[in-house]
Parts: structure tokens; C-alpha cells; sequence
């Protein structure tokens, strides 16, 4: 049975089934039920979405979340990302809100209510969850498991720390952590490296004849290998050097070979959250994070003119943007700049406001040249 400007509506039994064209291409779709009505209502679906220039049809519109949410399992598995646990703890959150609807039920009004829902969430754990449900929409458009993706709003986030530490306040801290801990943390001041890196840190990627010290490709944040050499730069040298008799000793002593550069007792360092926090309480500076030192060898990496690029080759940044929020700037260095400023301002006298002030101060001679006697008086 041909509807008007439609398609066609048929029986297969008792059920209606429904005929459609669409690109060129003939679909036929169950309806599902016994009842015309519903066949006919359901072809009107179809054409409107025709008319609209996209197609869903019933597998898209069956997809669900938990569907999307395997993709984005096996998409991290495949890859072999490392912060798959980060993405199941925030898969989790969005189960709770989106867990039983299929994917053409989640629309921009449905993830704006889920942010109201997440109020209570910092807006950084917000706008990564939304990135993990953008992704599940990305895999699935992908696959051809949905039509669309549905417009995701923008977080602002302004949680860019501020911290850092000057020499004096290193120092306070240094000498109130266990002497084991102490090494490790004078490495990532020295060279802004992050912790997980500095932990996975083993002996073969030290060579002290070479001076130079590497990462190997995959075990760092972006994946890619680097390097730090130590020629020039004695306080690291020295640093892995005493290390390393240390780590000798140990494994004489104990008849065992130790093959992490930072251990204690011969066990990779790895959790140290208290005894930090109890060493910055007892320095004076108690909001300090372990990770306000790469910020501040960023810092000192600036003050020290080295170019951008370099800099970002030893500290491992992968983006100028993000490197530019570890490029803090004390009050300190900016009393400098104003002080260099100062001087240009002092070496030169163009400026007419200037001499005025000095005219009534009297530190201008305006005697003129001509009226000053400089020889004898002649009759």
C-alpha cells in the first residue's frame, strides 16, 4: 500500500514492514507491530529525516550508551593509552547520569543538565568527563553506530597553579626530608621532569661517562623519548654521581642489584605524599605541591635565556601553550624589569616632563653657555 509522496506500507504476516528510498538506495524496515498506524508513523519518521538530508534508521537509533562506552574501553586498550584508569573512573560518572538511554537521547539540553547535575565537580573534572563522551560520539560516528554528534558546550576552566619555589624555601624543605627522598626531589628541581618519569628512571639510562641522561620512547606523558645532558651543568652530574655510589654501597651491603636511580631501601621511590606534606608544613610553605617544581624549572629555564624550543625539548612539553602557563613570574623578576626599564629611562633626557621637574629641582644648568667665563677678562 503506497502512501502519497512517501514510499509504500506492506503486511509480511501479521506485521506492517515499510519501504523507502533515500540516496538512490531502497530500504525496507519492520515496523514491528501489528498496527498500520504505527507503519505509517514510522515512514513519516524515515521521510523527515530524508528531508533533513540524513538517514538514522532503526541499528543507529538502537545504539547505546553502554555501547559507545565499550568503544571507548577498547579504543584505550588497542592504543595502550596510560590513563585508562583515569577514563574508567570518569566512564563511571557518566554511567550514573547517561547509563540507560541510547545515543539519540543524548542531546545538547541532555549534557547541559548533566552539568548541572555535576555541579558539586571542579570544572576541569567536568570538562573531562565531556571529553570522554565526545570521544564515545567520535568512535561511534566512526563505526557508523550514530548520525551525529550533538554540540558540546565550552568549560572555561581557570585553575592554572601559580606556585613555585625560590632557592631559600627548597632548601627549608630539602633539609626537613628523609635523607632517601632528598636526591629525588633535587632531580626534578633541576630538571622540571615529572614524577612518574623521575620514578620510572632506571641506571641503564644513565650514562656518567657521556653526561647525559634519557627517557625512552613510550615511558613518558606524551610518549615521545628525550634527553638531558649534564656536561655543563656540575649540580646534576654531581648529583647522579653521589647517587650512584650510594646505590653501590647499598647493593654490597645488601648483596642485591638495585636498577632504579631513586630507590629506598632498594625499592623504586613511589608514594611519598605524607612525608611531603610534613616537610613543606615544617619549611613554612605548606600549600606547595611536588609539582611547583617542574614550574619552577620551567621558570629558571626563562631566566636563564635559554631558547623556548630547547627548554621545551628538556622539560618535555609538547605545546608552546602549555609551557607558557609553567613560565611563571615572581614579583622578584619583575622588580628586575622594571629596574632595567628604569635605567633606559635614566640614560636618556628626551623627555620634556622629565626636564621640567629637573628644572625646578634645580638639577639643570640653564645658564647659557655663552654668559660663562672661562678665561681672563680682557679690557
Amino acid at each position: 500500500m503506497k502512501v502519497r509522496g512517501m514510499g509504500r506500507i506492506y503486511r509480511r504476516g501479521p506485521v506492517w514492514w515499510i519501504e523507502y528510498w533515500f540516496r538512490g538506495k531502497q530500504h525496507r524496515e519492520s515496523a514491528r507491530s501489528c498496527e498500520r498506524k504505527d507503519a505509517v508513523q514510522l515512514l513519516r519518521h524515515r521521510q523527515a529525516e530524508i528531508g533533513r538530508g540524513r538517514l538514522i534508521g532503526r541499528e543507529i537509533e538502537a545504539t547505546t550508551f553502554e555501547e559507545m562506552a565499550e568503544m571507548l574501553v577498547a579504543d584505550y586498550e588497542v592504543n595502550d593509552r596510560k590513563s585508562a584508569d583515569s577514563m574508567q573512573d570518569r566512564v563511571s560518572r557518566l554511567r550514573a547520569y547517561f547509563g540507560q538511554r541510547h545515543a539519540t537521547d543524548i542531546t545538547s539540553d541532555n549534557i547541559m543538565n548533566y552539568i548541572r547535575y555535576r555541579k558539586g565537580a571542579s570544572a576541569a573534572t567536568i570538562r573531562y568527563e565531556l571529553a570522554m563522551l565526545k570521544r564515545m560520539f567520535r568512535l561511534a560516528l566512526r563505526g557508523g553506530k550514530v548520525a551525529q554528534k550533538p554540540e558540546f558546550p565550552t568549560i572555561e576552566v581557570r585553575n592554572a597553579r601559580r606556585g613555585f619555589f625560590e632557592q631559600e624555601d627548597l632548601e627549608r624543605v630539602m633539609s626537613n626530608l628523609p635523607e632517601d627522598l632528598q636526591p629525588f626531589v633535587r632531580f626534578a628541581y633541576l630538571t622540571g621532569w615529572r614524577k612518574s618519569e623521575i620514578q620510572g628512571l632506571t641506571w641503564r639510562q644513565v650514562d656518567l661517562e657521556a653526561c647525559i641522561v634519557r627517557l625512552e620512547p613510550g615511558t613518558t606523558k606524551n610518549g615521545e623519548g628525550r634527553a638531558f645532558p649534564f656536561a655543563t651543568f656540575p649540580q646534576l652530574g654531581n648529583l647522579l654521581r653521589l647517587q650512584r655510589e650510594r646505590t653501590l654501597a647499598f647493593e654490597k651491603a645488601s648483596r642485591c642489584i638495585v636498577s632504579s636511580v631513586f630507590h629506598r631501601e632498594g625499592e623504586p621511590t613511589r608514594t611519598f605524599r605524607k612525608a611531603w606534606m610534613n616537610a613543606c608544613a615544617a619549611a613554612g610553605v605548606p600549600s606547595r605541591l611536588f609539582h611547583d617544581l617542574r614550574r619552577t624549572a620551567v621558570r629558571n629555564l626563562e631566566r636563564a635565556g635559554v631558547p623556548r624550543s630547547v627548554a621545551m625539548q628538556l622539560t618535555g612539553h609538547k605545546t608552546e601553550a602549555v609551557y607558557r602557563r609553567y613560565a611563571i613570574v615572581a614579583e622578584a623578576d619583575l622588580a628586575v624589569g622594571v629596574g632595567r626599564l628604569a635605567s633606559l629611562h635614566a640614560s636618556s633626557r628626551t623627555f620634556p616632563a622629565q626636564l621640567a621637574l629637573e628644572r625646578v629641582v634645580g638639577m639643570v644648568d640653564e645658564t647659557p653657555q655663552a654668559a660663562v667665563n672661562t678665561g681672563p677678562v680682557r679690557p
